[in-house]
């Protein structure tokens, strides 16, 4: 039970900059531009205390899978129940979906409580990127949601309408190369084969050369990126609850859109 006063009620862009305060405040790299994007296709909850946000959490409903993200508490807020009130709160927004997260090590216990699994590891690498070659041919090109559905089991068209940056296509996968956090971001990396997503991941960081890139790794590809100048830096743990049988495809996720949009 929480002692303080603070009320649940509906995220809204007037939250963006409270929400912004509390991402800082961990050490998050989320631009405001960031957050809006999330929240774009997101429904979601803040905690407030007087007018002052000391929570947030979205949920983003993409077909049968929601994902649930920028799970925040007040550090002057924490180990009082609040985290376990704001999941409650998105979850019911998730309604009879397959929930996925990426949960730093802080928030597992709490989601192990609700139910949530870790399917796998999410390696954040990140750093100066350095000039590639790709080892087959890279084209500029619309990211394609079927495929990124095929791989992920997510519909995420209106999202990928909305992320702006530049798509990059090859035979068997698409990527794109979007401004986020200190710099850029790569993802999804989308493809059929290790090939053809080493040179999506390629083609990104000779575009970014000098400059900074971050790319979430979800399958693979770890010592690639390092040798790309990508530095694995951290990451997270994969978790979903509720599950339902993936259909087999070709195509897999190499790489996350973000770690609060899968």
């Amino acid at each position: 039970m929480t002692t303080t006063k603070h009320r649940i009620e509906t995220f809204g862009p007037q939250h963006l900059a409270g929400a912004l305060r509390l991402s800082q405040q961990a050490g998050w790299p989320h631009r405001a531009e960031d957050w809006a994007l999330t929240l774009s296709v997101s429904d979601g909850v803040v905690a407030l205390d007087g007018e002052v946000v000391v929570g947030t959490a979205l949920c983003s409903c993409f077909g049968d899978v929601a994902t649930l993200s920028m799970i925040i508490v007040d550090a002057s807020m924490r180990g009082r129940g609040l985290g376990r009130e704001l999941m409650a709160a998105v979850m019911d927004r998730a309604g009879p979906r397959a929930m996925r997260l990426v949960a730093t090590t802080d928030g597992l216990p709490l989601y192990e409580k609700l139910g949530f699994v870790a399917t796998g590891t999410i390696a954040q690498h990140q750093g100066i990127a350095l000039t590639a070659t790709p080892e087959q041919a890279v084209t500029e090109g619309e990211p394609d949601p079927a495929l990124d559905l095929a791989a992920s089991g997510m519909d995420r068209t209106n999202l990928l309408a909305r992320m702006g940056g530049v798509g990059l296509r090859t035979t068997g996968g698409f990527t794109v190369l979007r401004d986020f956090g200190r710099g850029r971001l790569v993802g999804p990396i989308v493809a059929s084969n290790d090939a053809s997503a080493r040179a999506l991941l390629a083609e990104a960081a000779r575009r970014c050369a000098g400059g900074f890139l971050r790319v979430d790794l979800a399958r693979g590809l770890s010592d690639f990126a390092a040798s790309l100048g990508l530095a694995h830096v951290g990451g997270g743990i994969a978790m979903t609850r509720g599950a339902r049988p993936a259909v087999p495809s070709d195509f897999k996720t190499y790489a996350l859109v973000s770690q609060a949009l899968g």
